[in-house]
């Protein structure tokens, strides 16, 4: 990757809409170079996709939380039962393996706080192999998601 497709990813994260044209006026390439390097990218999966970035409180969804899950050892040979469980619940919107006391860190969001209480007691704790949760309510998002640090 040279500097080329680092300023193509920059600019890819500031604005995914950016028409191929501006795109390699903003790099200094042409708009067809460009473009070649945009699908390479694209097909080497370096570029995941693009999304709109929605503001949940538009959609109704005023509370958002981290969600600490742990496995139930004896059936952690089900492990990827769970995940596929917990990837069908679209309130779940990231989910994580991590290191620590808990196996996974999900971040859940709800209409509001009995519709959270809701989900995680009579959804998300039925789930075969769930042993605990452990909620934090996000009070504020000072920094929401953003692109990575492209050097």
């Amino acid at each position: 990757m040279d500097a080329y497709d680092r300023s193509i990813l920059r600019h890819l994260q500031t604005d995914g809409r950016i028409s191929n044209l501006n795109l390699a006026e903003q790099i200094h390439l042409s708009a067809p170079q460009t473009l070649r390097r945009v699908r390479v990218l694209e097909e080497q999966k370096v570029i995941r996709g693009y999304v709109a970035q929605v503001a949940p409180e538009a959609l109704g969804l005023g509370v958002m939380a981290f969600v600490n899950l742990s496995l139930d050892r004896e059936q952690f040979r089900n492990v990827r039962d769970v995940e596929r469980q917990l990837m069908a619940f679209s309130n779940i919107i990231e989910c994580h393996t991590i290191s620590g006391d808990f196996d996974y860190i999900l971040k859940v969001v709800a209409k509001d706080l009995k519709s959270l209480s809701q989900f995680l007691t009579d959804t998300l704790m039925q789930v075969s192999g769930v042993a605990s949760l452990r909620s934090m309510i996000c009070l504020e998002e000072i920094k929401p998601v953003s692109g990575l640090p492209i050097e």
